[in-house]
């Protein structure tokens, strides 16, 4: 069986670069020796918390998204800065979103190691799931919180009739996921 021929960047014809992601276009040649002009977006990783405290997921204030035209609720989250690991973006995200200083967090948890592709056909983008149990004693800024879940199946499903966001579902699944796994 011979081995198909690796794809080969023959041009790249476009390139515009901006803080927030670099806009690609390239001109491939596949293994079958097809010319193809593809699209492509570069950006920084992205981290998504969901936020537990005493029996409940906190969510903050639902935040404007141009893509969407709307505010939507979501979990905490944000961009990985270049040289930061995801795991250190975490309580700079949560301070931001929801007021709470690193000393709040009485357990973090990573939900994946390895980053997930965004959308692997046009962005390099991964995102990394976390769980954030908040000390049980630090007060909520009512200002930051949107709303709150029960931590319950009844909860969770309710959670995921008004999340939008496919990060934030992925995150809470992938939770949910771990979670009944654990209890086995």
């Amino acid at each position: 069986m011979n081995k198909p021929r690796p794809w080969q960047t023959l041009d790249r014809f476009v390139e515009i670069r901006s803080h927030w992601l670099t806009l690609i276009g390239e001109r491939l040649q596949d293994d079958q020796g097809r010319i193809l002009d593809y699209w492509r977006v570069e950006k920084a990783d992205s981290v998504v918390i969901v936020t537990i405290q005493a029996g409940k997921f906190l969510l903050p204030v639902p935040t404007y998204r141009p893509g969407v035209g709307e505010a939507t609720l979501d979990f905490p989250g944000g961009r990985v800065n270049p040289n930061q690991t995801p795991v250190a973006a975490v309580p700079g995200i949560l301070s931001q979103e929801l007021g709470f200083c690193e000393d709040a967090i009485a357990n973090l948890t990573p939900l994946n190691s390895t980053g997930w592709a965004i959308n692997s056909s046009f962005s390099n983008q991964n995102l990394y799931g976390f769980v954030a149990e908040l000390d049980a004693t630090v007060a909520v800024n009512p200002n930051r919180l949107g709303t709150t879940y029960p931590t319950t199946s009844p909860g969770i499903h309710s959670l995921l009739q008004d999340l939008t966001c496919l990060q934030c579902r992925a995150v809470l699944l992938e939770w949910q996921s771990q979670r009944i796994i654990a209890e086995r």
